[in-house]
């Protein structure tokens, strides 16, 4: 697939704002579900874009930065799966599998960044030491320049090679198609270990009873004809309604506890 001017020029501004948003704006844009979403939009296809975007998601649902470990990075990867998707016209899963080994190379660079960058943090230093407010402000926005520039190029080298290389992979594919059937197989699995990575973190002892019964009313839902197609919204509903339950239940034994009306004790 070739890419007009204006497409090429909307990803790289996507990039650059988006790039920017993962250390300073924290507006969640840069999560893979969005940046799918609006690459498979620039690129003509919203709903490949959204579908590999929301499926990389779920892989990096439990991902965090722990001291010097660092997770592979959201706004290439979920660059890349789109690009593979929409532009090579690859299975979902054999794009997310593709898309991790930019990933990969995308938090290694990024990381080769922030150390080149290390000396501004000396510069901001002496700028504060005189007081100078307007310094900081303008190294601020020098850093962010940088790194959206930086993700800019990173991402549209990648939207060039990629298709080329999805391309490539694609005729792959039709000669070796066990390889490419691996490879999906193993795209499929990276969302469910985002899942247990996640619930490897959050879950307790008192937590298992709600985890097993979202898994049979989702297990009973998706066996229902009538149902099949909105199982993930009516079991997130349901999901909700008990936590709101639970929330106004906690508020109001604290306000009772409180007003010396009863307590917890006597159940008034």
């Amino acid at each position: 697939m070739q890419f007009n001017a204006i497409q090429i020029i909307l990803v790289a501004i996507w990039a650059f704002i988006v790039g920017i948003d993962q250390f300073d704006f924290l507006e969640s844009l840069y999560q893979p579900i969005v940046t799918g979403a609006v690459i498979g939009a620039i690129l003509g296809d919203l709903q490949a874009g959204l579908i590999v975007g929301g499926t990389y998601q779920l892989m990096t649902i439990g991902n965090m930065p722990v001291g010097g470990a660092q997770p592979p990075n959201p706004v290439i990867g979920g660059v890349m799966s789109a690009v593979f998707a929409v532009a090579s016209g690859l299975e979902t899963e054999q794009a997310v599998a593709l898309a991790i080994p930019f990933a990969l190379m995308g938090q290694y660079f990024v990381t080769l960044l922030f150390t080149a960058m290390a000396p501004m943090m000396s510069a901001a230093d002496k700028v504060a030491e005189k007081g100078d407010t307007k310094g900081i402000v303008r190294l601020n926005y020098m850093a962010m320049g940088i790194l959206g520039a930086a993700f800019a190029v990173v991402c549209v080298m990648g939207l060039m090679g990629g298709s080329a290389l999805g391309t490539a992979l694609q005729a792959f594919a039709d000669q070796y198609g066990w390889f490419m059937d691996g490879l999906g197989a193993a795209g499929g699995m990276m969302r469910f270990v985002g899942f247990a990575t996640l619930l490897r973190i959050m879950l307790s002892n008192d937590l298992w009873g709600f985890y097993l019964a979202g898994f049979t009313i989702a297990v009973v839902m998706d066996s229902i004809e009538a149902t099949a197609k909105s199982t993930l919204l009516l079991t997130a509903f349901v999901g909700f309604a008990i936590a709101m339950y639970d929330f106004q239940t906690r508020v109001a034994i604290k306000q009772n506890a409180g007003s010396g009306n009863g307590g917890d004790e006597d159940g008034i």
